[in-house]
């Protein structure tokens, strides 16, 4: 086993408490979670692991240092310290990023040459060269400065984890796949549950719920810029492949269904499931909101419909709304989730909801969740032969669901926390407004991580 490292999962805001129930289903227990990230130990092998399987992270960093840096001396001397030659060959590509929020040393650019050269000044010195052609693997370097507390890391994800490959076709307002993702996890669904988008779009909340269900790895079809690495060779990259199609499951009970009123959204959505090997799984069809109903019970809605901010207007989005209102009103066994920004929306929705705050790119929005009835427990074949019911199986829900709650139930996470693993505590975990932390996808959001309040007056 090689040398533990430590690596980082930076998110966007609101969904740590997924990502580090993803770590830990791939086996990374030991966590650190801060403002947009989570910091966990892994090996080599972890690298390619958690690009491959992470669904709601933007990406997986290589942490090489934290200190802490007063001026842009202690910040040279520092990052010239580092060991680079153990990760760097001379042919490397080392861009630098960097980030300073609320510190003396509050010159993003300035640190950026500064970085390079310190790094430079360390390469030259061992492989005693004077100039670096830059023609190699990729390693971009970012640095992130909080409060005097610098953290270097390396990227080894590349383009954002929520480049999949599949989404090849451009329309306005379409949701991050990994945003996407994190609603599904946010709620009851799963694979032996009925699932509808009403308000599909580009399909690709249904394209990552079928994913989810048939437990394929989202970064399966693409590459990551730790492939070129020589401290990864392809083949553990193609054993940790290997590994994920082995694990790729058929057995979804239901078609996911997506439904949009535009024909050309759902051109478009039916070839993304194509690209990303979901068609057989989903059912697209051109279908105005109010045209849906189902005879079906303990489904899940999750959808993502139009704010009024990117297309229309707010009045055509509350149109929407009470059209919602009046359609899902007989589905009382069904679980619905709703993303908006529209402040409105629960006022005009006349029902109270469990609310989550989260990020669509930079637009700050609230998840509002309906939960509805668990289904009935099904049988076991020595009930059903002997035509009676364990005492277990008073308890109606399945283990699934009871993660989902966990999840779903917390807090947006407090930094340097591990949401306790019992749902009644991490109801009872009091939100505490904290400090972002800046990251290389989410230092624009410096805000707190509070959770929302139970409902807007």
């Amino acid at each position: 086993m090689s040398e533990p490292l430590t690596l980082v999962a930076t998110t966007a805001f609101g969904l740590e408490a997924v990502v580090s129930r993803e770590l830990k289903q791939l086996g990374y227990e030991e966590q650190t979670i801060e403002n947009g990230r989570i910091t966990f130990q892994g090996d080599l092998a972890a690298i390619c692991h958690c690009n491959l399987w992470l669904r709601s992270a933007d990406r997986v960093l290589l942490s090489l240092a934290e200190f802490t840096a007063l001026d842009f001396d202690d910040l040279f001397d520092e990052i010239r310290d580092i060991e680079w030659e153990r990760w760097l060959p001379p042919s490397a590509q080392f861009p630098v990023r960097a980030t300073a929020v609320r510190s003396k040393i509050n010159s993003p650019k300035n640190c950026q040459k500064l970085v390079k050269k310190a790094i430079a000044e360390r390469l030259k010195e061992h492989y005693i060269k004077d100039w670096f052609p830059e023609d190699g693997p990729l390693y971009s370097v970012s640095l992130s400065i909080l409060k005097d507390k610098a953290s270097v890391c390396i990227d080894t994800t590349g383009p954002g984890l929520h480049k999949r490959g599949y989404r090849k076709l451009a329309a306005g307002a379409q949701i991050k796949e990994t945003l996407a993702a994190g609603l599904v996890q946010l709620s009851y669904w799963n694979r032996e549950r009925p699932f509808v988008d009403p308000c599909c779009g580009t399909g690709t909340i249904a394209i990552e719920a079928a994913l989810i269900g048939t437990n394929t790895a989202p970064g399966l079809n693409r590459e990551f810029a730790a492939e070129g690495w020589q401290q990864l060779p392809p083949e553990m990259w193609e054993a940790a492949r290997e590994e994920a199609r082995a694990l790729a499951r058929t057995d979804i009970d239901y078609r996911l269904q997506g439904y949009d009123i535009d024909p050309a959204m759902i051109r478009m959505a039916r070839y993304h499931a194509q690209q990303a090997g979901m068609e057989e799984f989903i059912h697209f069809q051109d279908q105005p909101l109010s045209e849906f109903s189902t005879p079906r019970k303990y489904g899940c809605i999750i959808t993502n419909p139009p704010y009024g901010e990117r297309l229309g207007d707010k009045a055509d989005a509350e149109v929407i709304y009470r059209e919602m209102k009046r359609v899902f009103a007989p589905l009382e066994m069904w679980s619905i989730y709703v993303i908006t920004s529209h402040p409105g929306f629960e006022r005009i929705y006349e029902q109270k909801a469990r609310r989550r705050k989260l990020y669509n790119g930079r637009i700050e929005c609230i998840y509002y969740q309906f939960p509805g009835p668990p289904p009935p427990r099904k049988k076991s074949p020595w009930e059903q032969a002997a035509g009676t019911q364990s005492d277990s199986a008073e308890e109606t829900d399945d283990v699934d669901e009871t993660r989902q709650e966990e999840v779903a139930s917390e807090p947006n996470v407090t930094p340097t926390e591990v949401v306790s693993e019992n749902p009644a505590a991490a109801e009872s975990i009091e939100s505490v407004p904290t400090e972002s932390t800046p990251t290389e996808d989410s230092a624009e959001h410096d805000k707190s991580n509070e959770e929302t309040e139970d409902r807007q007056e």
